[in-house]
């Protein structure tokens, strides 16, 4: 088992845990719309180190960014398996053609 989907285990686990000793609790008891707030913030976060180029400052926020997602996610009852399943349906399919076809 990856050490993603460790982490997504342990959201899961907390999902009613009490939210004064879980952050994952805290940020669940706050909604969707706060752990989409929190997910995006993280995400500038990322975006700012990359275009610094500062490679370990990236790496620490780039694994904010996917607990914060998994987080959210997880908010609005959507399971990393449920990703993992979409990415496995595109698998192979060229990305111009996936956009073409949400059109």
């Amino acid at each position: 088992m990856s050490a993603l989907h460790r982490l997504n285990d342990t959201i899961a686990a907390r999902v009613g845990d009490d939210p004064s000793t879980s952050w994952t609790a805290k940020l669940l008891s706050k909604g969707p719309e706060k752990c989409a707030e929190k997910f995006g913030e993280e995400s500038v976060e990322a975006i700012i180190e990359a275009v610094k180029n500062d490679r370990e400052k990236l790496i620490g926020e780039a694994a904010d960014v996917m607990y914060h997602l998994l987080v959210m996610l997880r908010a609005r009852g959507v399971d990393l398996s449920d990703v993992e399943a979409e990415l496995e349906r595109r698998e192979g399919t060229s990305g111009i053609a996936e956009k073409a076809a949400r059109k």
